[in-house]
């Protein structure tokens, strides 16, 4: 599939290395940054859905996409996300997505754009079951670049692990490195990282925006492991 990721939020928080392994499907461990490992809160907006380059998906449409996501690490050093759960307001997406074992959930998701000089930029989403809510909100400084290792290391994944059918599988996903600009939050209201089982407290420790990239995502391969 061809896509572009836009207004991408991401807020990551630091989380015992041992609370992130016990999540991790077989064949991976939990990856390690800056000494520990991370949980990050991302939103962004899908848009120009198409079957390989060449074939768009009009009645998907763009939606906002809110996603938990942990980070993974293969034998070999092999890099990606562990998604803990990832919001959207479109149901065939979800249960495509569900079939193929990644955990969607069906929600009424919103971005939020403030208008002005300085815009900023947010998701609010809502479960259809359960209720449980997030709502949060950026203001980026577009006049810097977030080039630091840490900003890096965390966003530069370009693959997913994940189970199905008994086994775990590795997506890879190929963008460009993603624009990155450091940003403050102005309203943090989560309910997404305790519904996954994950105790964070305080304001996240990296903050970052991206106008976004262009993605494509490939054929999965099995992860061997003993």
């Amino acid at each position: 599939m061809d896509q572009r990721w836009e207004d991408a939020v991401l807020l990551h928080w630091r989380i015992p290395v041992a609370a992130a392994a016990a999540r991790m499907p077989p064949g991976v461990r939990a990856d390690v940054v800056d000494g520990s490992a991370w949980v990050g809160l991302v939103g962004f907006r899908m848009h120009r859905i198409r079957l390989g380059a060449a074939v768009p998906l009009p009645w998907l449409g763009s939606f906002p996409e809110i996603n938990v996501r942990l980070y993974s690490r293969e034998r070999d050093g092999t890099r990606g996300v562990v998604f803990l759960s990832l919001d959207a307001p479109r149901l065939a997406v979800v249960l495509g997505a569900r079939a193929a074992g990644i955990p969607y959930v069906w929600s009424r998701c919103r971005a939020v754009v403030t208008d002005g000089a300085d815009p900023g930029y947010g998701y609010d989403v809502e479960r259809r079951r359960g209720r449980t809510r997030s709502s949060f909100a950026v203001r980026p400084d577009r006049a810097a670049l977030a080039e630091d290792e840490l900003s890096v290391e965390l966003t530069a994944r370009f693959g997913l692990h994940s189970r199905f059918a008994g086994r775990t599988a590795y997506v890879p996903i190929s963008h460009e490195p993603w624009p990155l600009h450091p940003a403050t939050v102005t309203h943090l209201e989560d309910g997404l990282l305790a519904s996954a089982g994950l105790d964070v407290g305080g304001p996240p420790e990296s903050v970052l925006f991206s106008p976004g990239v262009r993605t494509r995502i490939g054929r999965p391969r099995t992860v061997r492991h003993p």
